[in-house]
């Protein structure tokens, strides 16, 4: 069967009819693997309602799933496509909530697996993580989809927060230079932030703070040009690892 555009995917998560095959293991959040449908397509996705959410005290409540999606018009933004397809559904079996794309991988792969070879991917992810501030970059959401061998990454509900808060396992391009390619997209995607559609569609699933600070973590990192170093005194990798 062809595999299906990014366009496609997003048209069946959106707008297909959705059936769940069974609740997600391991998940701190409700989190369901679903079967996707319209048109004769089909798209295995993982979809995690709003009410499904576990109240965390430095987050606000039914706010998770807004900042999954997020994380992947961000990425497409950079043209990056660091985060599979990933759809706000007003309308689901429980309600509101993310669908995101199933990514069909090896379990036994993560980031301290997959680093040698995808340097280069994983710069993406460090700048991605930086911009979009995420405090739970674990090893284990770094994936290789079997599909087509991409690097993928997941998990993104622990972002997008006002205070600097960055938690991650990717600190292997700390203090070196952030690539001229990158910088020149984030410093596009700034502007669009700013002044172009991108805002508008940041600001319908983000507070106004949150959407000012990631136009201030993209001006900081535009002018000093370098992957942040772990910061002393505070827990810059998450727990577990992986």
């Amino acid at each position: 069967m062809e595999r299906l555009t990014r366009d496609q995917v997003a048209e069946v998560l959106a707008h297909g009819d959705l059936e769940i095959v069974g609740r997600m293991r391991y998940s701190s959040n409700g989190a369901f693997f679903v079967q996707a449908c319209r048109d004769g397509m089909e798209v295995p996705a993982v979809y995690k309602p709003r009410r499904g959410e576990r109240p965390l005290w430095d987050f606000p409540d039914g706010t998770l799933f807004r900042r999954e999606v997020a994380t992947c018009v961000l990425s497409d933004a950079l043209g990056w496509e660091v985060v599979p397809v990933t759809v706000r559904r007003v309308e689901g079996p429980l309600g509101e909530g993310a669908l995101q794309r199933f990514v069909d991988h090896d379990p036994e792969e993560h980031y301290f697996t997959l680093l040698a070879g995808n340097e280069d991917r994983f710069r993406r992810f460090a700048v991605l993580d930086i911009l979009a501030n995420n405090t739970d970059r674990k090893g284990g959401h770094c994936l290789r989809d079997l599909a087509d061998g991409t690097v993928i990454g997941i998990d993104h509900g622990l972002t997008f927060h006002p205070m600097w808060k960055l938690r991650t396992v990717i600190w292997d391009f700390a203090d070196e230079p952030v690539p001229d390619d990158l910088l020149d997209d984030v410093r596009r995607v700034a502007h669009d932030v700013a002044h172009g559609a991108l805002g508008d569609t940041l600001a319908e699933l983000l507070s106004p703070p949150e959407l000012a600070a990631l136009g201030l973590r993209a001006d900081e990192l535009l002018h000093d040009g370098h992957f942040p170093a772990p910061d002393p005194g505070y827990h810059s990798v998450p727990w577990p690892l992986v």
